[in-house]
Parts: structure tokens; C-alpha cells; sequence
């Protein structure tokens, strides 16, 4: 059970995430960081015509086709959610790209690829939604072909935070943060290396103009028209007393992430090890 703002109680499967709810909005949105950030994701792992890319937790499939149409690839995306696996498969019929994008539904802690397939995978927010984030990055790096590459678009912790806190952020963003070292260390054991982070959580871009924090509030993204569609569709899928314990949050959260900064939202690409060549005389 958890405790809202206003004082209700109720069990933490009631409550709808921000990532819950942006996913139901109509307006196809890219994640935060925009586009820029995943032009620089896209630079710095060298995507070029005709590599297969995995794009993990790929909601409604945006970031997926943008590097499609961009960059020239062949790209597969994978989410939990069956309804944003048909939803992005619309879209890519509605754009006609889907020669080069392909969809699919899995679970991020046991993706339904063999191993050494891909030359890019990609991690999304919501990599974390219903897994363990740990394993979520293991599987990620176990499907990627030794010498590609592994990208995280991750929320992490940038101070310590106390237990109670750090539940009540992770239920509101739908994701479970880790502290970059932590991201480091799953990464390298898993046998990545040429690490590289950058820190987007105050970058001004094209799409962030006036960027104050890393994540921004529901109230923030949209419109009032599409914010009472959203909420209905809430109301379908947890009802009223779910939806109203979700917005009672929003004060709190908004004050955990601008005057505390304790979370932040960071960029980790890196490069899986080639496998060890064979000894002369076993070739």
C-alpha cells in the first residue's frame, strides 16, 4: 500500500505512472531529451544504412522510426504493452516505413532475440517499468553482436535518496532510477566498454527550450483538451479514485525534481567486447 499526498491509501497497482499516462495520450511524443538527444545517441554508435537496431521498451515506436527514416537502418522495437505494439505498427503503416520496421511484443528482462543479433539495442525509460533494471541491461548487451554497441537513455538517482522517497518517485515516472555508477558496473560485467555518459537533465534544445528539470510534470506536456482525453482513459483502465491518488502526487514530485534535483536524466553508450579471436593453430 501506499500513501497519496492527500492523505488515501491505496495498493500501488491503482496508481497510473506519468509514463502510464503519457502512453495513453493520441499525440505520439518523442521521450525527454527530444529529438537532439537521440541524434547524438544515433552519432555516437555509429548508426549507417542497413544495421539492425533494437529500440527496447519502444512504446509507440517514435524513436524507432526516427532512426529509420534518418539514418537508413533496419530497426525492430519491443514493448511490453500489446495495445502500443499494435499502435506502433499503425504508425509505420500510416507513414510507410514499415519495410525497414519491424515490431514485437517481450518482456525486457528475457528479449525474445537469440543472442549477437543486433548491432545497436537501445534502452528506453521504461526498460525498467516491470523489470528489474539490472537485468533489463544484461539482456540488452546478451542480443547485441560482440563489437556493437548498447545505448541507455536512463533516469538515475544524482544524490542519495531515502527509501520512502525513492519508491514514491519510481511509481510516478513508471521507471526504476539507478545511480550511474550502478549503470557502470552492469554494463562492465556484462562486458562493455568505451563508456561514455552525458547529462541531459539541464540541456536547453530545440524541443526543451527553457529546460528546468529532467522530467516534465504531466500538467506541462499537454493540452487541456488532451488531458481530459488522457484522464478518461484512465479513468477506464484504473478509475476515478487511481487517477485523482496519481494527480494528488504531482506536488511533491514536481518539488523532488526541481528544488532537490535528486534525479536526473542521463545518456550511456558503450561497446561490447569483440570476441577473443582463435589461436592460430585451432583455425
Amino acid at each position: 500500500m501506499t500513501e497519496s499526498s492527500n492523505g488515501a491509501s491505496l495498493d500501488s497497482g491503482d496508481v497510473p505512472s506519468m509514463l502510464d499516462l503519457v502512453r495513453l495520450s493520441p499525440r505520439d511524443l518523442f521521450p525527454p531529451g527530444g529529438r537532439d538527444l537521440y541524434r547524438q545517441l544515433a552519432l555516437l554508435t555509429g548508426m549507417s544504412k542497413g544495421q539492425e537496431i533494437l529500440v527496447a521498451a519502444c512504446g509507440s515506436g517514435v524513436t524507432a522510426e526516427y532512426f529509420v527514416r534518418e539514418f537508413g537502418v533496419q530497426a525492430v522495437g519491443v514493448d511490453e504493452d500489446p495495445s502500443l505494439v499494435e499502435r506502433a505498427e499503425g504508425r509505420a503503416r500510416h507513414h510507410g516505413v514499415q519495410g525497414g520496421l519491424h515490431f514485437q511484443q517481450g518482456l525486457m528482462d528475457s528479449l525474445p532475440y537469440r543472442n549477437h543479433v543486433f548491432d545497436v539495442a537501445v534502452g528506453e525509460l521504461g526498460l525498467s517499468a516491470r523489470s528489474d533494471p539490472s537485468t533489463a541491461i544484461r539482456e540488452l548487451v546478451r542480443v547485441v553482436r560482440p563489437g556493437g554497441w548498447v545505448a541507455l537513455v536512463q533516469p538515475v538517482w544524482k544524490a542519495p535518496v531515502d527509501p520512502d522517497r525513492k519508491e514514491l518517485l519510481s511509481r510516478h515516472l513508471g521507471a526504476r532510477p539507478l545511480m550511474m555508477m550502478e549503470v557502470k558496473r552492469v554494463l562492465r560485467e556484462s562486458g562493455v566498454e568505451q563508456l561514455h555518459t552525458e547529462a541531459w537533465s539541464d540541456r536547453e534544445t530545440a524541443f526543451r527550450k527553457e529546460a528546468k528539470k529532467p522530467f516534465p510534470d504531466f500538467a506541462e506536456i499537454f493540452t487541456l483538451p488532451e488531458k481530459v482525453g488522457i484522464l478518461r482513459r484512465a479513468w477506464g483502465r484504473w478509475g476515478w479514485k487511481g487517477v485523482r491518488a496519481a494527480l494528488a502526487r504531482e506536488v511533491e514530485v514536481h518539488r523532488l525534481l526541481t528544488r532537490e534535483r535528486i534525479l536526473g536524466l542521463d545518456m550511456v553508450t558503450g561497446r561490447k567486447k569483440p570476441e577473443d579471436p582463435l589461436p592460430e593453430n585451432s583455425r
